[in-house]
């Protein structure tokens, strides 16, 4: 049994996204709806994606843009008083990602109880965000440090907007990878958030690494979700999932259950 059934009830789970809006420090946090605003939107995203049927959700900053590789203070406070405040309400295993700082997503989910963390961990890359440089080393060690011994590393090895400093294929870096690192799981997306992803290069990560767990972290819809996890082990949803299949929109609980009622016939 593999350990996302194990965790998260099921194989070929589908893991939520519960995009959370610019917070305190963002470059479009609305101070004159506040705090408040932030916490509703996500308690109302929450519920539309858990009466879905979801079998996980992961909060994230998706709204930071553009985002920072060190996260600042107010930005991981902010997120641990949602995640707080949205405890009672929470009925199925979550994760955090701290868009883009590895440190900062494990920090969260120490103080938050969050069973997984999806992340950047290993590579060089150019980015839109500039050079962006990992040190796993230093973030395995961390993790430790912290006493989050159980917490499930995704390890995202085809980062959004951003490409390898180097001619390295994807099949040596998913091999290298697994070897260095020993992630939970490898997740394979598209340029950026809800951008399909390639499903030849999905393929080719599974099957350089086939003992490890792959999902696919960008770009499902009804219409490819079959296909996508007849090779992945599960998959990370975020935009399919909202109004219209917008990016920008809030969650739709009628496209969620819609979506969940086709991995179910899948599954």
């Amino acid at each position: 049994m593999s350990w996302l059934k194990e965790v998260l009830g099921t194989e070929k789970p589908i893991i939520a996204m519960c995009h959370l809006q610019a917070m305190p420090g963002d470059p479009h946090y609305d101070s004159a709806k506040g705090m408040a605003w932030v916490l509703q939107r996500a308690r109302e995203d929450l519920r539309a994606l858990q009466e879905g049927g979801v079998d996980a959700v992961m909060f994230s900053n998706e709204y930071s843009l553009p985002y920072l590789t060190k996260v600042r203070a107010e930005t991981v406070a902010a997120m641990a008083r949602i995640i707080g405040e949205l405890q009672p309400d929470i009925r199925v295993p979550y994760g955090v990602n701290v868009l883009w700082d590895p440190y900062a997503s494990l920090d969260l989910a120490a103080a938050t109880g969050a069973l997984f963390v999806r992340e950047i961990f290993t590579g060089v890359y150019a980015s839109d965000f500039g050079l962006w440089n990992t040190n796993c080393g230093e973030v395995i060690r961390h993790k430790y440090s912290l006493g989050a011994d159980k917490v499930r590393l995704l390890y995202n090895i085809v980062p959004e907007a951003s490409a390898y400093l180097s001619s390295r294929n994807i099949q040596d870096i998913a091999r290298s990878t697994v070897f260095n690192g020993q992630p939970d799981a490898l997740c394979v997306s598209g340029l950026t958030a809800g951008s399909v992803t390639d499903k030849s290069v999905l393929r080719a990560v599974k099957e350089a690494v086939p003992e490890t767990l792959v999902l696919v972290n960008t770009g499902c819809c009804a219409g490819t979700i079959q296909d996508l996890l007849s090779i992945a082990d599960g998959a990370v949803v975020g935009t399919t999932f909202k109004y219209d299949g917008k990016f920008e929109n809030p969650a739709d609980k009628n496209r969620v259950h819609e979506f969940m009622k086709k991995v179910r016939e899948i599954r």
